[in-house]
């Protein structure tokens, strides 16, 4: 009996000497907004509320200072103003739901701050940008089929229903289109109006039935009226060959008020019902990437959609460096959605080449290792899988590579499918589709490498 009593202990002890030591907590409370002095005096009933969330979206830094007070520092204002002057590519906007989970101690470190508040000091002094990086990096505008529906995949497709979201992420792979200019990046605006464009996308999903799969997407569809979200995808269960259903909305993370709405739940509710009477998957996907990020009300939200019948609420987060770019802040994360929010973890991209987001991008072979380090922990169905976002290809998971150049940061990618833009070239079967590393983690021939191809292009 002692044997058995010393061999428990070590059980219990043994979680501790891993690398990662998971211990499992009941610790989970909504961080006390009114410690804030620009929330002190906000009762329950106002900061559950959407519309109270809405009305006091911080969109510039006097705003920012009203809500932390002496908090944040004049130097970091400063720093957050100048980025929006000279390097930012998505403008300032942070629901307090997203203020509240940032630790107003460590604003310097703080990993949503590091995204959502981006400081000029932060970036890439020599590189901002990778020289290969594109406005449209993914290249999703070139695939339209009609205006705001992608056709990239061979039975998937992205339909983009509006350009504007509750908040703006720094790293926003959509910056060429989604939220108000900023001095970097005039926006391109959608030439037709909402309803014709969404008129336009079900004609051709109706005669178009090798597609089986409909993200709905944007900007955010929690900025959508509920009837007009209702009406699109009542009219997308309406197609026969539609049968999975996924909406795309950070918008559950960053104002969940929204989703707990009786407006928005009752329309949720028949959308929920319809897909379960037809016998199609329908699913929200979120984006979460920090572990802080999940609160009750997040967990509450999530609860709500499962409960009426979606299949899943799943999180699509990004790898950032200072953000997430370790095995302890992934897993963190991955155990925060699984053990409280009721969300399955399910991918985390590479960050895309936008603009100046150099400083937030970690090379392949790093997320190769991120992989290999979260691999055993999680269950099989909760791991999520670590992708690349390949230029013309898609996702493809890290270790899909075909050959990589560590040296200069060049990895080489294949694919088995031909995008909307190809449909007439299956040559492009056969190609091989570079990604780039960002160029400070490459050594010093990498860097001179590329130093020379700048050189040369100008």
């Amino acid at each position: 009996m002692a044997g058995k009593i010393e061999f428990k202990k070590e059980v219990a002890k043994s979680g501790k000497v891993q690398p990662y030591p998971y211990q499992f907590t009941r610790d989970f409370v909504e961080p006390d907004w009114r410690r804030l002095p620009g929330y002190k005096n906000v009762t329950q009933e106002e900061w559950e509320s959407a519309l109270w969330q809405k009305r006091n979206l911080v969109k510039n830094t006097q705003q920012l200072k009203q809500v932390f007070g002496d908090l944040i520092t004049d130097h970091m204002l400063l720093d957050i103003q100048r980025d929006q002057q000279e390097r930012a590519t998505m403008a300032l906007l942070v629901p307090p739901q997203m203020i509240n989970t940032m630790n107003e101690k460590e604003l310097q470190t703080d990993p949503v701050r590091r995204y959502m508040l981006p400081f000029f000091s932060e970036r890439d002094r020599t590189w901002a940008s990778h020289p290969k990086a594109g406005r449209d990096s993914l290249h999703e505008a070139e695939m339209w089929v009609v205006e705001g529906l992608t056709h990239r995949y061979p039975t998937k497709v992205l339909a983009e229903l509006l350009s504007t979201c509750p908040q703006y992420c720094g790293h926003c792979t959509r910056m060429d289109l989604v939220g108000t200019s900023v001095p970097q990046v005039p926006k391109r605006k959608f030439e037709h109006g909402q309803k014709d464009r969404l008129d336009a996308i079900l004609e051709y999903l109706q005669r178009t039935p090798s597609v089986r799969d409909v993200v709905v997407s944007g900007g955010d569809i929690a900025n959508l009226p509920a009837e007009t979200l209702e009406g699109f995808v009542s009219r997308l269960l309406d197609i026969d060959n539609i049968r999975d259903i996924r909406l795309a909305s950070k918008g559950l993370m960053g104002i969940p008020q929204h989703f707990l709405q009786d407006e928005v739940l009752k329309a949720l509710d028949r959308i929920a019902k319809k897909a379960v009477s037809r016998g199609v998957n329908l699913a929200l996907h979120t984006h979460v990437n920090s572990a802080q990020s999940v609160t009750p009300l997040v967990a509450k939200a999530a609860r709500k959609l499962l409960n009426m019948g979606f299949r899943d609420v799943r999180n699509q987060g990004v790898l950032l460096r200072g953000v997430n770019d370790s095995q302890k802040a992934l897993l963190d994360l991955c155990f925060r959605l699984q053990d409280h929010g009721n969300i399955l973890p399910y991918y985390f991209y590479m960050c895309d080449m936008i603009p100046n987001s150099e400083h937030w991008r970690i090379s392949v072979a790093q997320a190769q290792q991120l992989q290999h380090d979260i691999m055993g922990y999680l269950p099989g169905f909760a791991t999520p899988r670590i992708v690349c976002d390949v230029p013309f290809v898609g996702k493809r998971w890290v270790h899909q590579v075909h050959s990589y150049d560590k040296e200069k940061g060049i990895s080489r990618w294949t694919k088995n499918y031909l995008t909307s833009i190809e449909w007439d070239n299956p040559e492009a079967l056969n190609q091989l589709y570079e990604y780039f590393d960002p160029i400070d983690t490459l050594p010093e021939a990498g860097k001179k490498f590329w130093e020379q191809e700048a050189a040369n292009a100008n």
